[in-house]
Order: structure tokens, then C-alpha cells, then sequence
């Protein structure tokens, strides 16, 4: 009888072990900032990826290496291969900051290993540098705010000038508002970029912006950046003057708080807006503040879409890196930003753009949105997949 028992046992710890690696048979590199100035941006992501993954019943499908980017090229590239290399993950995410995504791009197309972007908006990663390894949830910087210079334009704007930190992304925010702003017949009368995360007072180049005489200001801040400049905005007299306008990262909602009412009558554009009314979002923001007791970002609808996509690979057949790059392509669905697919021509999301103002509401702050441009998609720029 002893020795039936133990064949017995030895059978149902076979099947547990059975069990627990169909469990875990998919491995996933989260590879975000975990300290710095992006580090709140990384915890965000990494909350709603979680939250999506636990929804969808499969937080028990996926096993989860988290390795700290700290937004840095080169601590980015040696952790991307610590990831494919030494745990030998199926996918990656994440991403937070341009030049990461810059610096990794070559070591993820040769290592054949998907990496679903659900942050950083380097033009060229879905562009002249595309990859049918990369594919991004998020958003391109072009993306975000080609939409926002012909809409200000049709406000009667006549004369910007504008903003941004000194790196990849602060340049491409820029070009792209300046391009699609100058084409609908407006001037850009200044622009000046301020050392990335170095610049605590901007109030040198918030006196220059002032003696342009420009109708609004345009700027790209993200992080505890957009605190400050947002603050020093209201702080040096400018608002009361000048009008700010600018990509949506500048009064998230992760930061608007903190921002206080300095915030108030900002206008931004973004592909995310806590108070979008479907019922999609409605049951997102729902179950986000009763998981976190905080309504959820933009970063954090990122994060959730990007374990949604991957989801629907892997719950589709997807099963090793090959499989799930090309898997990655095809999902598409309404979710909490509103319609969500991935263009076949550049890995690049489609989706709306929104362009909302921040509001007093009692003693809170919250976004009114002010318009919609639906389907927003990036031209090839470069790009081609076959």
C-alpha cells in the first residue's frame, strides 16, 4: 500500500509541477525607471500591467523579472541583455524614457525578442528604425502632439514659442507640434531646450519666452519637471499674461495635484483622459482607485494595455518570442483610451488623440476635454516591415 501511495503522490507532485510551468511558461522582462526623475512614470506602468494581467485571470500565466532602466542608455542596454541573456525572457516591456528605447533598439532586433513599448515615444523606434520585434502601446511623441498644432492654429493662435528639456524626445515633442502648427499658418517666434533634469529654475527662460510677445506658450515636460515648470509658470507672472499649452505629460493626472492650482487652465493633448465618459473607462478608473486609492495616468493605462495585448497573443497561441511578436500585431480592442489597434505598416499604435483642459472641481483638479481627433496614425516615416 506504502509504495501505491508514493507512485500516487509521486504522480500529483508530477502534475503540480506539470501545472505550475504551463503556470509560468511565459516569462516577461519588466524594464522600467525604479529611481530618478521617471521613477513614479515606471511605478505606474507597472501597476496597471499587473492590474490587466490579474483582470484577465492570468497573473498566474506570466512570471515577472523587474530590472531598474533608471532612464539611462547605457544601464538600459546592460539590463535588456541581462534579461534576454541571462533570465531568457519571451518578451519585454516597458521603456520609459526616448534615448533608452534609442540605445536598445539594435541589441532587441538582432536578439529576435519582442518588446512591447508602453512608454517612450522615439519617432524612429516605429519609424526609420522600426522593427517587427518592437511595438508600441503607447504613443509616438509625433503622435501626440502633430494634432495640437493645426488645432491651435484653428483657435486663432497666430505666435508660439516654445519649451522642452534637451533630449530625444523634448527635440521630437517639438518638431512635431512646430511642423503641423507652421503648416496651418502659424509662427514660432523662440524656442530654447533646458538641460534635462538639471533645470530647477526656469525662470531665466520664462522671462525670454515672456519678451517674445507670443500669442501661447507650447512646452514638453514630463516627470517632476512638469511640477516645476508648471509651479514657476504661475510663480513668475507669466499665466496671467500668456496662455500654456502643451503634450498632456505636462498636468497629468499622476502629478496635477502637486502642480496645484497653477494648473488650472492648461491645455494639452494626449491619447489618454481620466474623465473620458464610455463605459470602458468608467469601469478602468473604477477598479484603478480601488486597487491604488488614486485615479489612473496615463502611464497606468499604458502599463494595463500593454499586458492586454499580450494577453490576447499568448491567449491566441502564442507561445515562444517568435510567436508572440507576430501575435503582438494583430490584437485590437476598445479599452480605456478608446479604440486601440496596431498599424501593420510601422508597429505604432492607432488611436484618438484628446486635447483637454485642467479645471477646478471643488477643491480637486480634474481634465475637461475640449475636443477629439479619432484615429490618429503615424505616417511610415522611413519604416518598412517586410
Amino acid at each position: 500500500m506504502k509504495k501505491y501511495v508514493c507512485a500516487a503522490l509521486g504522480a500529483c507532485a508530477s502534475i503540480a509541477l506539470m501545472a505550475h510551468a504551463a503556470a509560468a511558461e511565459t516569462k516577461v522582462g519588466l524594464l522600467l525607471p525604479k529611481s530618478g526623475n521617471y521613477a513614479a512614470l515606471g511605478q505606474e506602468i507597472d501597476d496597471g500591467f499587473v492590474m490587466a494581467l490579474e483582470e484577465a485571470g492570468m497573473a498566474d500565466d506570466f512570471t515577472l523579472v523587474r530590472e531598474d532602466s533608471e532612464a539611462k542608455p547605457p544601464v538600459g542596454v546592460a539590463k535588456a541583455r541581462k534579461l534576454v541573456l541571462q533570465d531568457e525572457v519571451d518578451a519585454m516591456v516597458g521603456i520609459v524614457s526616448s534615448a533608452v528605447l534609442g540605445a536598445v533598439r539594435d541589441f532587441v532586433d538582432g536578439s529576435k525578442v519582442p518588446l512591447i513599448v508602453a512608454n517612450a515615444g522615439n519617432d524612429a523606434a516605429t519609424g526609420a528604425s522600426c522593427s517587427k520585434y518592437i511595438v508600441r502601446v503607447s504613443f509616438s511623441n509625433g503622435q501626440v502632439n502633430r494634432p495640437m498644432g493645426s488645432w491651435m492654429a484653428e483657435q486663432g493662435i497666430k505666435k508660439v514659442y516654445t519649451l522642452a528639456p534637451d533630449y530625444a524626445a523634448g527635440h521630437q515633442m517639438i518638431d512635431a507640434f512646430t511642423e503641423s502648427f507652421t503648416a496651418a499658418g502659424g509662427e514660432i517666434v523662440g524656442s530654447e531646450y533646458t538641460p534635462f533634469g538639471k533645470t530647477q529654475d526656469f525662470g531665466p527662460y520664462l522671462t525670454t519666452a515672456k519678451a517674445a510677445s507670443p500669442d501661447a506658450i507650447f512646452v514638453f515636460y514630463a516627470g517632476g519637471e512638469a511640477i516645476s515648470f508648471v509651479k514657476q509658470y504661475d510663480s513668475f507672472g507669466i499665466k496671467k499674461d500668456i496662455p500654456l499649452y502643451g503634450s498632456g505629460f505636462l498636468t497629468s493626472p499622476l502629478y496635477v495635484k502637486a502642480e496645484g492650482p497653477a494648473a488650472i487652465g492648461v491645455k494639452t493633448s494626449l491619447h489618454y483622459v481620466p474623465t473620458l465618459d464610455t463605459p470602458e473607462n468608467k469601469a478602468f478608473v473604477a477598479a484603478f482607485k480601488a486597487k491604488f486609492d488614486r485615479p489612473p495616468s496615463e502611464y497606468a493605462v499604458q502599463g494595463y494595455d500593454a499586458a492586454r495585448v499580450l494577453v490576447e497573443a499568448v491567449k491566441a497561441g502564442a507561445n515562444d518570442r517568435e510567436s508572440i511578436a507576430e501575435g503582438l500585431t494583430k490584437v485590437s480592442y476598445t479599452g480605456p483610451r478608446g479604440p486601440l489597434t496596431i498599424d501593420p505598416a510601422t508597429n505604432n499604435v492607432v488611436q484618438n488623440i484628446y486635447i483637454y483642459e485642467t479645471v477646478a472641481d471643488g477643491d480637486a483638479l480634474t481634465q475637461k476635454i475640449i475636443g477629439t481627433v479619432p484615429e490618429v496614425r503615424d505616417p511610415a516615416n522611413g519604416c518598412s516591415l517586410k
